[in-house]
């Protein structure tokens, strides 16, 4: 008898479990997420509205029953904007958490140094998962870096995030400028960055090619920098050819080799080290600068030393087969 009475006090227990699982599966639903799947939580949504969104999409069969029981059993937090990643199996208890406590899925985009603005509205309207339009931001208004953003989006807010960076990146540099730098203003200083950042890459050389268009700006010289021509006949994008000699007397608000001074405004969104050489150039009486066939420049103070090493660089193209 004793061991027919625990049988039958086992079977009620069963039973009773039973119940309440399929109680709470009347009263709360249940989540059926099958495979991995993103989920967006829109900006501004309440729980309400999420929760129909979980049941529209299929990923739990009550929304008032995820309701319930997230009054009931879910924490006081409130739930994150952004994209989440609900793994299979996922229950609705675990869904809840993940939008109170998980990680939102953040995706990133980057802007190298020395990219024209041309070029990064181009590839902000290229990315599929940014939402809306967007102007060419203007020139030298952008800090190259990688930026996170969510998917959906608006591209203003990404690209006012990359403005933002460049507004605040000056506004620590500026203060911190050298004594007697050529320029004058933080203007003047983002058009002569945007200058030394397309002028080398390497990293090593921007305090010295800084240094000596200081040198050229202090003394009245015409900058005679390659890239001012080319700004105009193409906003940044690749000339894909050699300048013309007309193109090099071209007069217009950028050709530094038909004007003394800066052009009008960058021609470029330089980077913080290139900005950062312009209001700490290098100490240099170099006046002119040439390629020397290994990436880099050689620098010299006199004209006859420059025109020597012009004629080496030339040699050395054609012994390349370049001209």
């Amino acid at each position: 008898m004793r061991r027919k009475g625990c049988l039958a006090i086992a079977v009620l227990g069963a039973l009773a479990l039973l119940a309440a699982v399929f109680g709470a599966r009347f009263a709360f639903g249940n989540a059926q997420v099958e495979e991995e799947t993103a989920f967006i939580v829109p900006s501004g949504s309440t729980l309400t509205a999420v929760a129909h969104k979980l049941e529209n999409e299929g990923l739990i069969t009550s929304a008032d029953g995820f309701l319930l029981r997230a009054k009931l059993f879910g924490g006081s937090d409130p739930i994150q904007a952004g994209e989440f990643l609900l793994p299979a199996g996922i229950g609705m208890g675990g869904i809840l958490d993940t939008f109170q406590q998980g990680d939102v899925i953040r995706r990133f985009i980057t802007i190298p140094e020395g990219t024209p603005s041309i070029l990064i509205h181009e590839r902000l309207i290229a990315e599929p998962l940014l939402t809306g339009e967007i102007p060419v931001p203007e020139e030298g208004s952008v800090l190259p870096d990688t930026y996170d953003f969510e998917r959906g989006e608006a591209r203003t807010a990404v690209l006012a995030r990359m403005q933002a960076a460049m507004r605040n990146y000056l506004a620590e540099a500026w203060p911190r400028r050298g004594p007697d730098i050529a320029v004058d203003t933080v203007e003047e200083a983002v058009t002569l960055a945007s200058i030394v950042e397309k002028e080398t890459a390497l990293p090593s050389e921007r305090r010295m090619v800084a240094g000596l268009y200081s040198n050229r700006l202090k003394q009245g010289m015409y900058l005679q920098a390659d890239p001012t021509i080319i700004y105009p006949i193409t906003r940044g994008r690749p000339l894909g050819r050699r300048i013309r000699q007309s193109e090099i007397a071209a007069v217009n608000d950028y050709n530094t080799y038909a004007m003394a001074g800066l052009p009008k405004g960058p021609i470029t969104n330089p980077g913080r080290e290139s900005i950062a050489a312009v209001l700490d150039p290098a100490t240099t009486d170099a006046l002119y600068m040439v390629a020397d066939g290994t990436g880099g420049h050689e620098f010299n103070a006199d004209y006859a030393a420059h025109q020597d090493a012009v004629d080496k660089w030339f040699d050395l193209r054609r012994k390349r087969g370049e001209m």
